[in-house]
This record gives C-alpha cells, sequence and structure tokens, in this order.
C-alpha cells in the first residue's frame, strides 16, 4: 500500500490561506481612516488582526496561549506578513487600548465585499426579495464587567452579567448585515430603531420584540414584518377572515383574522391595524401571528416565520465553534474585540466553504481548519477530499525480507 497524495502541498500554511480572503489594500485604508496606528510604534493593526485569528481559529483560551502557539512557528511568520509573534504585554495593551470600532468597520468591509458571493436561494416560495431577520444571543461574562444577565444569586454566588449581540441577517445569506454590541441589560426592542432597510422590505423576529410604536413608524413608510403575538396581549378584533377546523397532525391555518392594537405615545392614545393569523404545523403545535401587510396570503406569514430559524442556526454555529467562554482580556473594548474578530472569522470560514463548493458541516470546515492551520496544505483539497484510507497498490511488490536467510 502506498499515501494517498490527494491533498496538494502548497507554498502557504491555512492560516495565511484564510488571511487571503481580506484584501490588504482595503485593510491598509481602513488604518488610515481609522487611525488605528496612531498611537502604536510596533503592534500594527495587521499583527493585532493576525494574532486574533490565530488565537480564533486554533481555539486558544487566552492571549498567553496565543502569543506562545505564534512564537512556536517562527519558521512560517513570514507567511503572515508577520516580523516577528508579538510579545504578550504587548498584544495585551493593544486589546485593551485599540478601539473594538476598527474591527466592527472591518466586519462590515469583508460583508461588502462578499454579500453579493455568499446571496442564495434560501427565500424560494416567498414572493419578498428583501427578508430580514432580527435577533439576539447572550454572552454572560462576570457582573464587574458589563451588567444585567442573570439573578442575584443565594448565599456567596456572583452574579453574572455579559453583553448581547443584536442581529440582522439577510435571509439570503448566512451571515450579519447589522449588529450592535450592548450591555445583556439593554431590551431587544430598543435594537429595532436603529434597524435602516428599504421601503417594502420584510423583516421576521420573535415576539420579544413587540413595540407597537415601532410598528407604527414602519407601516408609515411601507415597511412590513412578521412576529409572534404575546400571549397577555390585548386587541380589538375587527372582522374575521376565515376559520378552519383542522386535524391534530394536520399543518395550515386555523383562523384569520383583522384586529386593533392601541398604545400611548405622549400621552396619545394611538390605534394600528394589523392582521392576526392562528396557525398549526405538523405537529400539532399552535402558534399566533401578527402582521402588517394584508396583501400577502396567511400561508405565507406563516412561511416567512419558519425562515427566522436561520438566525438561530448562526449563532449556534458561532458558540459552538468559537472560544467564546474565556476572553483574551478583561475591560469592556478588549471583549468586543474578541466578538467582532470571531465574528469575522466566522464570515471568512462561511466564505471558505462556499468557494470550496462542498456538503461537509460548517462545523466540520471549522475543525479541519483548526487542525491543519498551520500546515502547508491547500485548504480547498483538504475540504474536497473524501478519501478515508490509505490507497491500495493494484501491482504486487515483493518486499525484501529484514532477516534473509
Amino acid at each position: 500500500m502506498s499515501k494517498n497524495t490527494e491533498i496538494k502541498l502548497v507554498g502557504q500554511p491555512i492560516l495565511s490561506q484564510l488571511l487571503q480572503l481580506v484584501d490588504k489594500r482595503s485593510f491598509k485604508e481602513l488604518v488610515k481612516e481609522k487611525q488605528s496606528d496612531y498611537y502604536y510604534k510596533a503592534f500594527k493593526s495587521w499583527p493585532h488582526f493576525v494574532t486574533m485569528m490565530f488565537g480564533i481559529f486554533s481555539r486558544c483560551d487566552s492571549m498567553a496561549e496565543t502569543c506562545e502557539g505564534l512564537r512556536a512557528m517562527s519558521g512560517k511568520l513570514n507567511h503572515l506578513d508577520l516580523e516577528k509573534s508579538p510579545a504578550k504585554s504587548s498584544a495585551g495593551d493593544g486589546l485593551r487600548k485599540r478601539s473594538n470600532e476598527f474591527f466592527e468597520a472591518l466586519y462590515y468591509q469583508l460583508i461588502k465585499r462578499y454579500a453579493s458571493f455568499l446571496s442564495d436561494s434560501r427565500t424560494n416560495g416567498l414572493t419578498f426579495k428583501e427578508l430580514y431577520i432580527v435577533d439576539s444571543t447572550t454572552i454572560r461574562l462576570f457582573s464587574d464587567i458589563l451588567k444585567g444577565v442573570g439573578r442575584n444569586p443565594k448565599n456567596d454566588g456572583k452574579k453574572k452579567g455579559g453583553l448581547k449581540v443584536h442581529m440582522l441577517i439577510d435571509a439570503v445569506q448566512s451571515v450579519g448585515k447589522f449588529m450592535k454590541i450592548t450591555a445583556a441589560k439593554m431590551h431587544d426592542k430598543n435594537f429595532l430603531s436603529e434597524i435602516q432597510v428599504p421601503q417594502y422590505s420584510m423583516l421576521v423576529f420573535d415576539k420579544a420584540y413587540n413595540y407597537y410604536k415601532q410598528f407604527n413608524e414602519w407601516t408609515e413608510k411601507k415597511i412590513y414584518f412578521v412576529t409572534r403575538q404575546k400571549s397577555n396581549a390585548i386587541y380589538t378584533v375587527l372582522n374575521t377572515i376565515s376559520v378552519t377546523v383542522l386535524n391534530k397532525k394536520e399543518a395550515g391555518v386555523l383562523k384569520e383574522e383583522e384586529i386593533d392594537v392601541t398604545y400611548k405615545d405622549k400621552k396619545e392614545l394611538i390605534t394600528l391595524k394589523l392582521r392576526r393569523i392562528c396557525y398549526q404545523d405538523e405537529k400539532g403545535r399552535q402558534y399566533v401571528f401578527i402582521c402588517n401587510n394584508f396583501t400577502i396570503t396567511a400561508r405565507e406569514i406563516a412561511l416567512i416565520y419558519r425562515k427566522r430559524w436561520g438566525i438561530e442556526l448562526l449563532f449556534k454555529k458561532m458558540k459552538q465553534n468559537f472560544q467564546l467562554h474565556y476572553f483574551y482580556g478583561e475591560n469592556e473594548n478588549a471583549i468586543r474585540t474578541q466578538v467582532w474578530c470571531t465574528l469575522i472569522a466566522q464570515l471568512l470560514l462561511t466564505v471558505l466553504q462556499k468557494k470550496a463548493a462542498v456538503k461537509k458541516a460548517f462545523s466540520t470546515v471549522a475543525t479541519l481548519v483548526r487542525i491543519h492551520l498551520v500546515s502547508i496544505l491547500d485548504v480547498y483539497e483538504v475540504l474536497k477530499n473524501t478519501s478515508r484510507s490509505w490507497v491500495k497498490v493494484k501491482n504486487n511488490l515483493v518486499l525484501p525480507s529484514l532477516f534473509p536467510k
């Protein structure tokens, strides 16, 4: 038998091939625009970015591990455009002091670069080309960094703090289009006022975002939404459009109504007209949706809400495949920087997965990259290779004996 030589050797480590997805010219322009190198003589923005990417892709638990790992690959640092591995103190200072807004801007720069490439056909069956999903996820920390997660602990326990990543994604892409990182105590509905989407777009989110004032503003701007109605919502039924009786395992619309809801704005009582849809899925579970669009079908409203699961999968990828249990710095700027860099890493792997055109799961792609991060292999060949064994040699070879008679 002989070795399988399908995976080809190249002149660059896999980490270097991943970083080539970032345009260096655009990166330098962003550095100049944000003046992110203004106060730094040694630890510039590019070494900082490479250091963060190495730590995140290799799932290091601390900045010390990251710097020591880079130091051990001194023979390959030139491939990463680094003169030397950073000292732990320099990397720690950069993490605390270099504004996380630079990495936020870098993320949006990459989103703009790969937006059309990442588009797919996830909205098949819908009449909306502009479908956006809104949700948030909480990252737990200690309360002395950012407040507002969990209840007051009993005995001597320490209260958890944390930050919240609010995200809006395009339903035809698998990356965030607009994001904001806040303290976890910020209510989800406050994020809605910062969303800017085109006219006639459709937004979908869960019932934590029920905010009638914002719904009314969107209705006036011809921006549509689908969400679930809260169980304690107060409303008035104006018209019952249809009522259907279904079996427990039969999916479909049970009831469709036109309703009025009211809210106070500066002591003025304002009324908003909405559609109310009662829907039953294949497992007999019932959901109640509200929507401000009166032209689409009730079934399409249910289908739109089902698309909301896409953002849950995105959060699941982020938390399961990247190190967000340990942080490389203790101040708020360092934590925000690590979160933005994690989102950049997830975006680069998503682009890599689509470029490779493989059916491997995202977790498998992340694992292969982590294992072979500094190997000098063609990353696309690594992902495309499906051989699981040594290749058998067809011709029979007679090997000489180690112990001749």
